[in-house]
């Protein structure tokens, strides 16, 4: 059975464009399916019943979280079109099934107090991996790009001197995003010192804008530690993501009057509901900050 996945998987790369961390999500959901099924004595796709797939939707529906479930059934649901789409299968045994709708949560923003902390961690002069740090932290609140979309910079994206970045996103869509002159500078003496010196482990053209210390790409998991390194330095206690730098800059814009198509454009949603989220925060900050400050709150 699982021999079908790898063409969807596939098909959704190429026809639905979708990122290669969704796909990742996709197939790893849909061979958990796929072993359950196997495991009850189900051999090929055109047995599968809707029974089968809601027992299996209960069965995994005590080990998971409500988010990773609903992607989950999310996953199945597409892949049965698919089957259906092709003939493979005589009709989606979810097709009625429909997704439960997630309760939007309010991201946990850093205020600019922490921001600044956080962000005179890397030492400059601490070549190369202090600039490099310093140049990632730098951009991705300038930005608010996400941890994939700055671990796949590439040098042809970069736009220093207008101030601006090409970046590639979810569905492999390009967008302009602007920085501001802090993240260009920091960019600036990691392009001309520790970049280089990073460099001298690799041999070849390297497109990629940040590296590791052999002069490869630097991976996500690297970004997701730097983060946290640097958070404990400053002394924050939260639990800090590189996500949380990109709600920063959402919510920072925000309360300083960004408007919200704009901010979209920035981060790169494509629904402008996504966006949205943001306002709530931004109010929940208002009022803790009235509460704080008001003579009579």
């Amino acid at each position: 059975m699982e021999g079908g996945l790898d063409l969807f998987l596939v098909f959704l790369s190429v026809e639905r464009g979708l990122s290669a961390n969704t796909i990742t999500a996709y197939g790893h959901d849909l061979v958990e399916v796929c072993r359950y099924l196997q495991d009850r004595g189900i051999r090929g796709w055109d047995e599968v019943t809707r029974q089968h797939l809601t027992d299996y939707l209960e069965y995994m529906g005590s080990s998971l979280s409500r988010r990773s479930a609903v992607r989950r059934l999310a996953a199945v649901k597409s892949f049965f079109k698919y089957l259906e789409s092709r003939g493979e299968i005589p009709g989606n045994p979810l097709a009625r099934v429909p997704l439960p709708r997630l309760k939007p949560t309010l991201p946990r923003a850093l205020s600019f107090r922490e921001v600044e902390s956080l962000l005179a961690g890397p030492q400059p002069s601490a070549l190369p991996y202090g600039q490099r740090d310093k140049a990632v932290l730098e951009l991705m609140y300038a930005t608010g790009m996400r941890v994939s979309e700055v671990t796949d910079l590439e040098m042809r994206q970069l736009h220093l001197d207008a101030g601006y970045l090409v970046v590639r996103g979810k569905g492999d869509k390009e967008r302009l995003v602007p920085m501001g002159e802090y993240a260009a500078q920091a960019l600036k003496a990691y392009l001309l010192q520790g970049r280089s010196l990073l460099l001298k482990h690799r041999k070849g053209f390297a497109p990629e804008v940040f590296l590791n210390h052999r002069g490869r790409r630097l991976s996500r998991q690297s970004v997701w530690k730097m983060v946290k390194q640097y958070a404990i330095r400053a002394g924050i206690r939260a639990n800090l993501t590189p996500h949380t730098l990109r709600h920063s800059f959402a919510t920072h814009l925000l309360e300083n009057g960004a408007d919200l198509r704009s901010l979209q454009a920035m981060l790169g949603h494509k629904d402008i509901s996504t966006t949205q989220i943001y306002t709530h925060v931004a109010r929940a900050r208002l009022k803790e900050i009235h509460a704080k400050h008001h003579p009579r709150p």
